[in-house]
């Protein structure tokens, strides 16, 4: 089966064709990122006229590398939600159009289902298995019982992780996006020159405002000195990480679950990666998405709806939402 897929859930403009979930034919993402970062941050509404000026290019150039033609496509698919709904109404619309001119399904995805679904894309994983999905917006422990069965097992009470990676690099003057930044200078400094508190919640619970506090209170003890930039980079992402994966670890075996993937934007953090694939050690199996797959793409998107597609009587009755 063929899948057209499109994700413009925020800032990126992407198109995808996928042959039953798993091998991509073409990937095209036209990212916004030059755009926002005179805003320190995604403002939805020039974000939704970027969309609208891209995606008849991405739609073109998307068929034009797979050197496939619309009508031997088999559905097409969008990101429904969650997002900004300004966003996600350009892609769907688009996908809906599509398949009207096509006289093909429409099928419409659920943006974190399909984030998980980016770890079966160039692999051979099957579920049952744990997911750890971290991004700007979610951070969730997963247990996927089926393709088509979740099962929330923890989340975080506040912030989300990626959330408090751009807030903390803000803090210390870093670019935006400043999560890849404060990676970048993360892996230059020393992870254990601060000790940075860890959250005392439930074992289905994550929390990162009270280290967020701790980052601000600590920044702001080198006012008036040069502030050790690259130690608290690696500090932070050290009580991150391995918070994160402990926690992970946890319900994994809660669950007797022996496979642990990654998933989400943070899923291409660097520390996060080392300590996810270090479990294989353990006797753990462990996944996690090419880095071209972890941000948002719509080759996750197309492997969702072939393998967890939102189900409606009516595919093009569906609308967005901005928040699952």
């Amino acid at each position: 089966m063929l899948i057209f897929a499109i994700e413009s859930s925020c800032d990126e403009t992407a198109c995808a064709i996928v042959k039953d979930g798993r091998e991509v034919l073409s990937n095209v993402v036209f990212s916004q990122i030059k755009t926002h970062q005179k805003f320190g941050g995604v403002v939805p509404e020039v974000a939704a006229r970027e969309h609208l000026e891209s995606i008849g290019p991405v739609i073109k150039e998307t068929f034009s590398q797979a050197q496939i033609k619309p009508d031997k496509i088999d559905s097409f698919a969008s990101t429904v939600g969650p997002g900004l709904v300004g966003c996600l109404l350009v892609g769907m619309n688009a996908a809906k159009t599509l398949s009207l001119v096509h006289n093909k399904p429409f099928i419409g995805v659920n943006h974190l289902h399909a984030h998980v679904c980016a770890n079966f894309l160039d692999s051979d994983l099957e579920p049952p298995f744990v997911c750890l999905l971290v991004s700007g917006g979610h951070t969730q422990v997963i247990f996927v019982k089926d393709y088509n069965k979740q099962e929330i097992a923890a989340s975080t009470i506040d912030d989300a992780v990626g959330e408090v990676y751009d807030k903390v690099a803000r803090l210390m003057g870093l670019p935006y996006p400043g999560g890849i930044m404060l990676d970048k200078l993360a892996q230059e400094g020393n992870p254990h020159a601060f000790k940075l508190p860890e959250a005392k919640v439930n074992w289905d619970e994550f929390s990162f405002s009270g280290l967020k506090t701790a980052l601000l209170r600590l920044t702001q003890s080198f006012e008036g000195k040069e502030m050790p930039v690259r130690d608290i980079c690696a500090s932070f992402q050290e009580r991150v990480s391995d918070t994160l994966i402990k926690k992970t670890l946890n319900i994994a075996d809660k669950f007797n679950c022996k496979t642990i993937v990654c998933a989400g934007g943070v899923a291409a953090n660097s520390e996060l990666r080392k300590k996810l694939f270090a479990l294989n050690e353990k006797g753990y199996k462990t996944y996690a998405p090419k880095m071209k797959y972890c941000t948002d793409n719509a080759a996750m998107v197309g492997s969702c709806a072939y393998f967890n597609p939102i189900i409606c009587d009516n595919s093009l009755e569906l609308e967005v939402f901005s928040r699952g």
